[in-house]
């Protein structure tokens, strides 16, 4: 899970590939009036119950059967890609009682990528179009993966028992965020794959980060300047 302001992970559970992804949600406790975001794969009606009536509210990709409730009309100021806004229930089991979740659906066509995409959402209070919006923000976990798996050395694992594995994913993840807080500090504007590949290059050279990203062919002149200086009136140089 990550902040949509951060783009860092803030919590990180892992998991057999057996184990179906919707488990994650019974380790998520955020405060009343947050919004969360995720796709259709945590799909787990009991917990999006107990998501409602704790506050929180709750966008994700649908892929469900329902049945039809309202349907809210649409305002000509509404954003053109927005199809269709309804009320729908959602049927499901909870200690053998069979109950009905109810939520709203949002059909919405992206016309940049020519798909047409449906949300559903327990928030009956925010524009079709911005729940759309708050969607397209969960992409950035996307990147997030991305990022990691290019960067860093996930593809493989270095052992195959639990504990290396474990240590392998946190030594990336701590990893990640020191280069994240790393490019946001220095002004000058780096690719993250590029700067983490200048570190790579340099990670045993004694030298001021800040200073050389900052000005690269510079900082590395006086970094062997100082160098030479250190040893210049030694005999026995060490």
């Amino acid at each position: 899970m990550i902040n949509a302001q951060e783009n860092i992970p803030k919590l990180v559970r892992y998991s057999a590939a057996a184990r179906h992804d919707r488990n994650f949600l019974q380790h998520i406790n955020l405060p009343e009036g947050s919004i969360m975001v995720f796709d259709r794969a945590y799909n787990d009606y009991k917990q999006y119950a107990r998501f409602t009536s704790d506050k929180i509210i709750q966008d994700r990709r649908e892929n469900a059967v329902y049945q039809q409730g309202k349907i809210f009309e649409i305002s000509n100021k509404t954003d053109s890609g927005v199809q269709k806004d309804e009320e729908i229930f959602l049927t499901y089991k909870e200690n053998g009682e069979e109950k009905k979740l109810r939520v709203r659906r949002i059909t919405y066509h992206d016309k940049i990528s020519d798909k047409t995409l449906i949300f559903i959402t327990n928030n009956f209070k925010l524009k079709a179009q911005t729940i759309a919006l708050i969607y397209k923000k969960r992409w950035q976990i996307e990147t997030l993966f991305k990022q990691l798996k290019q960067n860093f050395p996930l593809k493989y694992f270095l052992e195959d028992n639990q504990n290396a594995i474990e240590i392998q994913i946190w030594v990336s993840m701590i990893a990640n965020l020191l280069v994240t807080l790393i490019k946001k500090k220095v002004k000058r504007k780096w690719a993250f794959s590029n700067l983490v590949s200048l570190i790579r290059m340099h990670l045993m050279d004694y030298i001021n980060i800040y200073r050389f990203l900052e000005e690269p062919e510079q900082s590395w002149k006086e970094a062997i300047k100082e160098h030479k200086n250190l040893y210049e009136n030694s005999l026995f140089p060490t």
